[in-house]
């Protein structure tokens, strides 16, 4: 997970101060010092640290702070702050035109996942920006680049224009171009050529490229798991081409986060997106302000109920808990709701964006994500009637047995899913009843709650439960 490493690191820095009634600069400076440390082990740029560390300080050990009431959590709030600030504040959307066609240029050394990252944009720009985007491949010296971003064009229904390798890059990005005009795209995005290393040549051809193309984004495509590195060749690559943002790709890595906290600060270059996972529909816009919140153990809620939005049908999840609370959930209800978590993400990556639950990462880490996938095998090896009628399996031994069996599972993971209907059905029963005050208590006892996996013998392995 990214930023685990600093996320912790801050957060344990933090502690120092947090719940005390009173500070004094012995307290900052050791809690500066912790941060100082945190942040050089997570590869950020030294002159990065050095400014973040004396603007932190600076502010903590102002008169209001000090004096004032509950001084650990304004400190918290500084710190907070100047992490954002380093990010680069507010999110930075894409400069694509009202009318006519946009052109988006990308750049990038091979292997940071430059052509992975344009079928993401390109998927991102259809989904989000309701925009009919083409692809240009112009790498002309990797066929298999070519090839990577046709079939990626294909999986997605998105048209790739490609002329092979025996012309010139900017050749055949300004065929393309003309292609795109001609077939009615609003958006057409160019793969060019990576190296291993920033040579004379690349950057010549780039820049004749961006010429022929007049381009209104340069993305640089950033691995994130380069750290100080990374930052470096944004550099370069913004002072050879002109950049106008960067895709940060592999966040899900394990990666420091270095590069997250430097690129802005030394390049001036915002980060537009980052790629937070392998699937195509893994890349999310870079907010500042929700990254600070994720590495404070904050949670980012925004993001979470985004997620949910996007992977939740309103009227049937209205449906499904009218079904718990009449008590007619049955188990193909449980399977498309199970479907819709699926679709959100790990079950990792969704507790690690809900506040006060930073600190169950760790168990995040114990719970198998393959449990889904058992439960759709356990469910699919019912009958149909068994799966509307709850009941029928849980009055019959004999029935658990053929379950287990037609699906490769335990009798004894077949039990747990059967309870967890029934305690999925009681829950519902009683929050319809609670009063609204006793609907927020149980919000706040929700956060001293943790899921972890019960790892017994054999098959029957899937456990959650509330420890």
């Amino acid at each position: 997970m990214a930023f685990e490493n600093l996320s912790d690191r801050l957060q344990m820095a933090l502690r120092r101060v947090t719940g005390r009634g009173k500070l004094n600069e012995k307290d900052i400076d050791e809690m500066m010092r912790e941060v100082r440390l945190s942040l050089l082990e997570a590869d950020v740029n030294y002159k990065v640290v050095k400014e973040f560390t004396q603007s932190v300080k600076e502010q903590a050990l102002g008169e209001k702070i000090l004096s004032g009431l509950n001084p650990g959590q304004q400190v918290v709030k500084v710190v907070h702050d100047e992490l954002k600030r380093v990010m680069g504040d507010e999110a930075s959307g894409l400069a694509l035109k009202v009318n006519g066609m946009s052109v988006i240029m990308t750049i990038g050394l091979q292997g940071a996942g430059k052509t992975t990252a344009i079928g993401k944009l390109a998927l991102y720009l259809r989904k989000n920006e309701k925009k009919k985007p083409m692809l240009i491949a112009a790498d002309i010296y990797r066929p298999a680049a070519i090839d990577q971003l046709v079939t990626i064009g294909k999986s997605l229904n998105i048209e790739v224009f490609q002329e092979g390798t025996a012309k010139k890059a900017w050749d055949i990005v300004s065929d393309g171009l003309d292609y795109a005009k001609a077939n009615g795209y609003d958006v057409v995005i160019i793969d060019t050529a990576g190296r291993l290393h920033i040579d004379e040549t690349m950057m010549d051809e780039l820049v004749e490229v961006k010429r022929v193309s007049k381009p209104d984004e340069v993305l640089l495509v950033v691995d994130a798991m380069t750290g100080q590195d990374a930052v470096n060749v944004a550099k370069t690559f913004n002072d050879k081409i002109g950049a106008t943002g960067v895709i940060l790709t592999k966040l899900d890595g394990d990666t420091r986060g270095g590069a997250a906290l430097s690129i802005r600060r030394i390049t001036e270059l915002p980060i537009k997106f980052m790629g937070t996972g392998e699937k195509l529909d893994a890349l999310e816009v870079f907010h500042p302000d929700r990254m600070a919140g994720r590495i404070l153990g904050m949670g980012d809620v925004v993001s979470l109920i985004e997620k949910a939005t996007e992977a939740i049908d309103e009227d049937e999840a209205m449906n499904m808990m009218e079904k718990m609370i009449n008590n007619t959930f049955n188990y193909n209800d449980l399977l498309k709701q199970f479907k819709m978590i699926k679709r959100m993400g790990s079950i990792g990556k969704i507790l690690g964006m809900i506040p006060g639950l930073g600190k169950m990462r760790e168990a995040a880490k114990n719970i198998d994500d393959k449990q889904l996938q058992y439960i759709e095998v356990i469910i699919g090896s019912m009958t149909e009637e068994e799966r509307r009628n709850p009941d029928l399996i849980n009055k019959s031994s004999k029935r658990r047995e053929r379950i287990a069996k037609g699906s490769g599972r335990s009798v004894a993971e077949v039990n747990r899913l059967r309870q967890s209907l029934e305690q999925q059905a009681q829950m519902m029963k009683k929050m319809s009843t609670m009063s609204e005050y006793e609907m927020q208590n149980m919000t706040r006892n929700m956060q001293n709650y943790a899921p972890t996996q019960s790892k017994g013998k054999g098959k029957g392995k899937g456990n959650f439960r509330i420890k």
